[in-house]
């Protein structure tokens, strides 16, 4: 069984300029680490990741590696990724996403949203395990928060996913409550039951960045955007995925028609 989110049904006002910079800049990075040699990539993520206990004053970095304050590695570490299914997977996200979210607010106010979320990611997973000294980077917390805005701005939007069981795959427009809901508790279930001390996938950054991201979309939005807006497709219509051949039958294709909100 597989299931991966493509795209989302809501039409956007506004160029998502700064959901674009991020991804480009995301990539940029991620390009420039693998450039480097194994020694000194790791390097680059010890010193630019956040670590809770060096953020927390429990240990130091070498001078060596020291080259920024530890506040300035919450900044640095949501533009790393520690492998190519990393950045791939939070970009797609952020793309999926990130483009209403943005439009809902504005630019200024979105970059300033996403570092507030990512701040809010990055103090969660370093309050989890404080005496940590395992560093944490990536986009995810961050895109998290974005998440978490979506689903309160378009909880009924359609998501369109690409489905993969045995031998049945299609095209799927899922809402957005469930789709991200089941993200979220996902993430919540893996953060208290995985031990925060072995590395690998930074849950707790993920539940914080959407929970805030959910605490401050309202602020964030203006103020002729509503909240909780409903779907612009069928939802849960099915199509088969581009190239296929549609077949016969009383399943209802996706399409562009607006569904009744009653």
């Amino acid at each position: 069984m597989f299931f991966l989110p493509i795209s989302d049904d809501n039409p956007t006002r506004r160029a998502p300029v700064v959901t674009l910079l991020i991804i480009g800049l995301c990539i940029a990075v991620f390009l420039w680490q693998q450039s480097l040699r194994p020694d000194a990539r790791d390097a680059a993520v010890y010193a630019f990741g956040v670590i809770p206990a060096v953020l927390f004053g429990i240990a130091a970095l070498p001078p060596e590696l020291s080259v920024l304050p530890p506040w300035g590695t919450i900044v640095t570490s949501m533009f790393m990724h520690g492998g190519f299914m990393h950045v791939i997977g939070n970009m797609l996200y952020l793309w999926i996403f990130g483009n209403n979210v943005e439009d809902s607010m504005g630019r200024g106010r979105f970059l300033l949203f996403y570092l507030l979320c990512g701040l809010a990611a990055a103090m969660a997973q370093a309050i989890a395990d404080p005496s940590s000294e395992v560093p944490m980077i990536g986009a995810s917390g961050a895109i998290g928060g974005v998440l978490g805005a979506y689903i309160v701005l378009h909880p009924q939007a359609n998501v369109r996913v690409f489905a993969w069981i045995i031998i049945f795959v299609r095209m799927i427009n899922v809402p957005a409550v469930i789709v991200l809901g089941m993200w979220f508790a996902g993430q919540l279930l893996s953060g208290f039951t995985t031990p925060t001390d072995g590395g690998g996938v930074a849950f707790w950054a993920h539940v914080g960045g959407f929970v805030a991201g959910m605490a401050l979309i309202p602020f964030f939005r203006d103020r002729h955007v509503p909240l909780f807006q409903g779907a612009h497709t069928r939802p849960f219509a099915v199509m088969p995925p581009p190239g296929m051949p549609r077949r016969g039958g009383s399943v209802p294709q996706a399409g562009s028609r607006r569904w009744p909100r009653g």
